[in-house]
């Protein structure tokens, strides 16, 4: 098993005069009641997880969840209160000022929900400047940037001017300008979070595209839970400062871990969500003729199966049978974790 590109172990972020002391004291059990009564904040309180290389982590919660500070920890534009943030292996906490930035700009590529475009600049220069700052001569920074240009599908408009794109395409500029000095890892932060619904999907199917193809290690924030199921390989949900549950989109709509998370999930239209794979039954048994994959979205593939008398077959990515799904566990799944409205 490769070394986690992330990883943090007890990680705590608390706002406060006295933060330190105060957590010092707690000998890790932090109660955050008890700490605003004592004038401290707290943002992040006792994460550990570890993010693999090429990975997709979503961290989703709503506004003052903790899930911005978390981020910030990371990539050190905040120090973290306690705890410990490796990143490839180097303990984040302990690198000085040079090498800090470095890291950020060698290895980290950042998105947030302001564009922050260079308004004077053209598309292609906007790009570009983050290459000129770490010394690369203009004409091969500009090579680069033309390549990032047609990467997010903005050919033809690369000398234009910020206040001359819609927000969809300055969103784009924002994700190429931090894709241009290839980044290993990547942080976002509600980058779509801005944009009308229509092109917010389409920049998400665009993010989906780019993933496929370049396998960065993400860590991607959002306060909307469809676009983390749409988009995570794994998801955690936080709620004051706290990860309450991180696991797998399937697991988190399958089995909540809290009362919390339960309730982000009842109203999800688990057929869009959930793979044949993840609720077939493992028995083969008494099938009929039909045969599904394992990958399909159960959405996808419900009408064919409904209309069966036998047990459908699941196969895998080599025609292999591996289990079955019975016509009246589709019905389960789909309605039997909603919210009954009568």
């Amino acid at each position: 098993m490769s070394e986690p590109v992330i990883k943090c172990e007890n990680v705590y972020k608390i706002f406060g005069a006295n933060a330190q002391k105060m957590l010092q004291d707690s000998n890790g059990n932090v109660d955050a009641k008890t700490f605003q009564e004592n004038g401290c904040i707290v943002g992040v309180n006792n994460a550990s997880f570890e993010v693999s290389k090429g990975e997709m982590l979503v961290v989703m919660g709503l506004s003052g969840s903790g899930k911005s500070t978390l981020l910030r920890c990371i990539s050190r534009l905040t120090d973290a209160t306690g705890g410990k943030i490796f990143i490839e292996g180097q303990d984040l906490l302990q690198l000085n000022n040079k090498d800090l930035i470095d890291l950020r700009r060698n290895k980290m590529g950042m998105v947030f929900q302001s564009f922050a475009l260079l308004p004077h600049k053209t598309v292609v220069e906007n790009i570009a400047f983050p290459l000129q700052i770490k010394g690369v001569k203009t004409e091969d920074s500009i090579s680069k940037a033309m390549d990032m240009v047609k990467l997010v599908g903005l050919d033809g408009r690369e000398n234009y001017f910020p206040r001359e794109l819609s927000g969809g395409q300055q969103q784009r500029v924002g994700i190429a300008r931090s894709l241009a000095v290839e980044p290993d890892i990547w942080f976002l932060d509600e980058p779509f979070s801005a944009l009308d619904p229509l092109i917010r999907k389409e920049m998400q199917d665009e993010f989906l595209r780019l993933q496929d193809k370049l396998q960065k290690t993400i860590m991607f924030i959002t306060h909307d839970f469809d676009e983390a199921l749409k988009l995570a390989d794994r998801i955690a949900i936080m709620k004051d400062g706290i990860i309450e549950q991180l696991d797998t989109p399937a697991n988190i709509v399958l089995n909540p871990a809290t009362e919390y998370v339960r309730k982000f999930t009842e109203e999800v239209p688990r057929e869009k969500v959930l793979l044949i794979e993840d609720v077939m039954d493992q028995s083969k048994d008494n099938l009929g003729d039909l045969k599904v994959s394992k990958d399909e979205i159960i959405e996808n593939v419900a009408e064919k199966i409904l209309t069966q008398e036998k047990s459908v077959a699941v196969v895998d990515n080599n025609n292999n049978i591996i289990g079955s799904i019975n016509p009246t566990k589709i019905i389960n799944t789909v309605f039997g974790g909603r919210k009954n409205n009568n």
